[in-house]
């Protein structure tokens, strides 16, 4: 029995509740599991697993390109018959986001968000929002074609714009 003024079931219902959001455990969402990505990308075949070492020259133009210090060494993609995928993470608002990239002959052909861990934003695994980056390249570190916002969503789209730019450089980094 509750003693009166006390705290019931609602307020411990509404704590856990609110605990779970500001940690992070109700906003991560997998859309597509990396796994699947690639299955996807490279039409089920087997794609060779390959490491892209990020140093010198090439690490201080990647964090030009990104306008922020990039921290891991290396990079693992993937690559088959002249088609690259790469699986590649950049900070929406505070958390990272995981992105899936396709490139072939200096395009994107394939762009997904596969894990959303932000409270906001998560509009851009849409693939109405994704299918702008189909057919984008790299043009004087700019992509090649402009990508319309989404209202709420400005810091997630900043990250994918980054992410893409990435994953277009680093393409043109790898040999075929």
């Amino acid at each position: 029995m509750l003693k009166k003024g006390g705290r019931g079931p609602l307020f411990a219902f509404w704590t856990l509740l609110l605990a779970m959001m500001s940690g992070g455990a109700l906003a991560s969402t997998e859309y597509l599991s990396q796994e699947a990505f690639l299955s996807q990308a490279f039409d089920g075949a087997e794609p060779e697993t390959r490491t892209l070492w990020l140093k010198g020259p090439l690490k201080s133009e990647l964090n030009e390109l990104m306008g922020e210090k990039y921290a891991k060494l290396r990079v693992r993609y993937w690559q088959r018959q002249g088609r690259s995928a790469w699986v590649l993470e950049s900070i929406g608002k505070d958390k990272p986001i995981t992105f899936g990239y396709v490139v072939e002959s200096g395009v994107i052909v394939q762009a997904k968000v596969l894990v959303f861990r932000e409270h906001r934003g998560w509009e851009i695994h849409r693939e109405a929002f994704t299918r702008q980056y189909s057919g984008a390249s790299l043009q004087d570190q700019r992509l090649s074609q402009s990508i319309d916002g989404i209202s709420g969503a400005t810091l997630s789209v900043h990250a994918m714009n980054r992410t893409a730019k990435m994953a277009l450089y680093l393409a043109d980094h790898v040999t075929q």
